[in-house]
């Protein structure tokens, strides 16, 4: 098991912590995927042999958010 932490960037609110969360969890591989809205930050567990950071980042930016490089 791979643990990232991923800055994320406009999320505004407690609906935006859940929608990151959601996106991340639907991803195949990840087992845990935990929001800090103050530090703006997603840290997420995941299976490196079914998921990648790209992957990670597609959901977060997929579902309206932004991951800076």
């Amino acid at each position: 098991m791979s643990q990232i932490t991923l800055p994320v960037e406009g999320m505004t609110c407690n609906h935006c912590k859940i929608a990151v969360e959601k996106a991340l969890l639907k991803v195949p591989g990840v087992s845990r995927a935990e929001v800090d809205l103050a530090g703006q930050k997603a840290s997420v567990d995941y299976d490196a042999a079914k998921a990648s950071r790209d992957q990670l980042v597609k959901a977060v930016t997929d579902a309206g958010y932004s991951v800076p490089a």
